[in-house]
């Protein structure tokens, strides 16, 4: 029993090794584009003080790990009028391991994120609407629909003080 539990372990381990080593370079880099997703590859390849076809290398790397999730532009919801921010704690009916409902909400565009969270709710998810009319038409028109959905708690956001997908980059 115990060289079948050691190797079966070694196995899992081998299968379930994800980790995605980085060096200091490629730090360097994921820093550099997290501030300025548009630096061109001319000037990060000055930054590193490397040659500009070893850093277009070194990105496709970082892309293909799946690293580099995507390059997108911040808009402001202001300029949009979408000036509605709220945090909505959602309990569910989903049987364990089941993601039905948190599928379902991810389908809805004003949906920002979803969250499986521990505790006495299911999800966390955050929305982002126009006023408050929109924001109860869209708990009334589309959550309504979501078979599994048991309840809901909302909090409205009154002032965002700090709001960013900027991760920090450990320095090696």
């Amino acid at each position: 029993m115990f060289e079948f539990n050691s190797t079966f372990i070694y196995i899992y381990r081998i299968i379930n090794e994800t980790e995605i080593i980085l060096d200091k370079t490629d730090l360097h880099i994921l820093n550099l584009m997290q501030e300025n997703a548009r630096i061109s590859n001319a000037d990060l390849a000055r930054e590193l003080g490397m040659a500009p076809s070893g850093v277009l290398e070194r990105v496709k790397k970082l892309e293909q790990k799946g690293v580099i999730l995507q390059y997108t532009t911040r808009i402001n919801p202001d300029a949009l009028q979408q000036k509605m921010l709220a945090f909505i704690f959602m309990k569910a009916a989903d049987s364990p391991g089941c993601n039905d409902t948190a599928r379902e909400l991810a389908k809805i565009p004003e949906v920002q994120e979803v969250h499986h969270i521990a505790g006495d709710d299911c999800y966390l998810v955050k929305v982002r609407t126009y006023d408050s009319a929109t924001l109860m038409a869209l708990m009334r028109g589309k959550f309504s629909k979501i078979p599994n959905l048991l309840s809901t708690r909302t909090t409205i956001v009154l002032e965002t003080v700090k709001e960013q997908q900027q991760l920090v980059i450990p320095e090696k």
